[in-house]
């Protein structure tokens, strides 16, 4: 008589190659007893460079969350159990000890060919079929002062725990992407209580905010009960004098360090220099009404300050550079991968486009609209953010004249393009309201001189006054 024997398998928290060494479980998408299939996408996780999604390796039953939701998690560390079924007599019980020599080693070593990887990092077999997960917190509307609170661990359901929210028909659960997801738990927002209207049914930013607007009259009480009902450890503490400690992890804590280190390594200098732009927001214009360079693809005033710097960066290639500090060596770049600073819900980030200075501004700015919408659906992945020479940061957009940047680490320069104003300006012989913006290049000392930085910032400036020349100059 053959009997079913069941064994544990334990999936830990995958290394993504890239030098990382932690990871913040955001969300659990499973919970114990669930069945999962080979594939199957059972948790979201925040590293230093991206969000990114976990596919379980095998199929078999949920056996234990190891962590909860907000647990920073040390790579290699085992996060979920599953019980997996085999053939009588091919695996032992769970104890070690009573474990016959020709057991099964665990998952690691049992499929030395199969490694467990990130999504978009591997291979991947079938299709991803989540469930909706058992609410553990309750998050503070941002209206309130209130602090978000954490989750306890989700081992196994306590009797004494409060009714989880009711689920979705047919357990299916609510469609949206990371960020959304990232941007409804920061709000308190429940998924599955708002009205999509994106395309296929999915969940939009702007429904998030429109639900959390919403319920915005009653928040107080709201919150009140939210508090009572969940009494969970805080993530964010908010001591009786209002200060509020949030935990430095993820994204910002990355960002935190790099910006540190490259202001203490290398020796920043900053130059400015306000530009007429009239004649490029007149090119902008007729780009856009005319839709030369593809009906779908963005045009904007961003365009042509890349590919000025892009065609400056030609003309005066020294400035696409990296400094060597263990081999003493200056590195000339071959290519220029133009970094583009983009702020999104959980950081900046930076990614950048590969061998951007190959490209005619037709490619250059489908990549360029690629770069832009990927950040902010939250898929950029870490290989993306690698290997940038040279970056922009478009600091115009918040209404900003300008700032002194600081250097991406490992890149020689970065260019900093302020709000388009109209001011009073000389324009053959007489003082008349002209579209000005102000740049300003910061570079590293060390690989780039006064006198070139200031040749390739005086380059950008005449292509943005007289943009027919990035036909000449190119």
């Amino acid at each position: 008589m053959t009997t079913e024997v069941r064994s544990l398998r334990e999936f830990k928290m995958p290394d993504v190659g890239e030098g990382l060494t932690e990871a913040e479980i955001l969300s659990w998408y499973v919970k114990p007893g669930d069945t999962v299939t080979d594939g199957q996408v059972v948790c979201e996780v925040e590293t230093a460079k991206a969000a990114v999604e976990l596919p379980i390796p095998f199929n078999g039953v949920v056996e234990k969350l190891h962590f909860p939701e907000g647990a920073t998690v040390d790579v290699g560390t085992v996060i979920i159990s599953i019980a997996v079924a085999g053939e009588a007599g091919a695996a032992a019980p769970a104890a070690p000890a009573a474990a016959p020599a020709q057991a099964p080693a665990p998952a690691e070593e049992a499929e030395p060919e199969r490694r467990e990887v990130l999504v978009g990092y591997g291979p991947r077999t079938g299709t991803a079929q989540r469930r909706a997960r058992r609410t553990t917190t309750t998050r503070v509307a941002a209206t309130t002062p209130a602090p978000a609170a954490a989750p306890a661990p989700v081992t196994a359901p306590a009797p004494a725990a409060p009714a989880p929210v009711a689920e979705v028909p047919g357990g299916e659960r609510p469609l949206a992407k990371p960020p959304v997801r990232k941007l409804a738990k920061d709000l308190g927002v429940d998924l599955r209580a708002v009205t999509p209207t994106g395309r296929d049914g999915v969940i939009t930013r702007e429904d998030v905010h429109a639900h959390a607007a919403a319920e915005a009259a009653p928040a107080a009480p709201a919150a009140a009960v939210a508090e009572v009902a969940e009494p969970a450890a805080p993530q964010v503490l908010v001591p009786a004098a209002g200060d509020v400690r949030v935990p430095i992890k993820g994204v910002r804590k990355a960002t935190a360090q790099a910006m540190v280190a490259s202001a203490f390594t290398a020796p920043h200098v900053t130059e400015f220099v306000q530009v007429d732009v009239t004649r490029t927001m007149k090119f902008v214009r007729r780009l856009k009404e005319s839709g030369e360079l593809g009906r779908d693809v963005r045009v904007s005033p961003l365009l042509i300050v890349a590919k000025a710097l892009l065609t400056a960066i030609k003309r005066h290639p020294g400035i696409n550079a990296q400094w060597d500090e263990a081999a003493q060596e200056i590195v000339l770049k071959g290519q220029v991968n133009l970094g583009i600073a983009a702020a999104t819900p959980r950081g900046l980030i930076v990614p950048n486009i590969k061998d951007a200075g190959s490209r005619t501004l037709a490619g250059l700015a489908a990549s360029l609209g690629e770069l832009v919408e990927t950040a902010r659906q939250g898929k950029t992945s870490p290989a993306d953010m690698q290997g940038g020479t040279v970056t922009i940061t478009n600091v115009g957009v918040f209404g900003v004249d300008t700032g002194t940047p600081i250097l991406n680490p490992g890149e020689a320069a970065i260019l900093a393009f302020g709000a388009v104003r109209e001011l009073p300006w000389v324009h053959k012989g007489k003082v008349v309201p002209r579209q000005v913006t102000t740049l300003a290049l910061s570079f590293d000392h060390r690989l780039v001189d006064g006198e070139l930085g200031s040749k390739v910032l005086a380059d950008v400036a005449a292509l943005l006054e007289r943009p027919k020349r990035l036909i000449t100059w190119g």
